[in-house]
């Protein structure tokens, strides 16, 4: 059982994808063997941290992009439904319901 977000993997893949690397070309990089980028990019296990220090040295990266950049893409589900919900309004329409969202949890946050 997996002790990491199941997302995480997929994360992992969408980063090594985006510098154009093939998992043998990241292992290699990681000084890691390829199946272990094949397990930890499909969720089979869950690495240590020296794994995943080797992993973002192979993505150029740190570990705290690592798990920032991680974060960043998957908010919270309330959060995917707001942005949907806007998206296809107009500028001008996204910036009033932001000041009415901000208003309404100012008005939270007093109580």
């Amino acid at each position: 059982m997996a002790l990491v977000d199941p997302l995480f993997g997929q994360h992992v893949k969408r980063l090594r994808e985006a510098r154009s690397l093939t998992q043998e070309q990241l292992a290699e990089r990681s000084d890691l063997a390829p199946d272990t980028i094949r397990r930890l990019e499909h969720q089979d296990f869950s690495p240590s941290l020296k794994t995943l220090r080797k992993v973002c040295r192979g993505l150029k990266i740190s570990l705290t992009t690592l798990f920032a950049s991680f974060e960043l893409s998957h908010p919270h589900p309330v959060v995917n439904d707001i942005a949907a919900l806007l998206g296809d309004r107009s500028e001008a329409t996204c910036r009033a319901a932001l000041r009415l969202l901000r208003e309404f949890l100012d008005g939270l946050d007093e109580r």
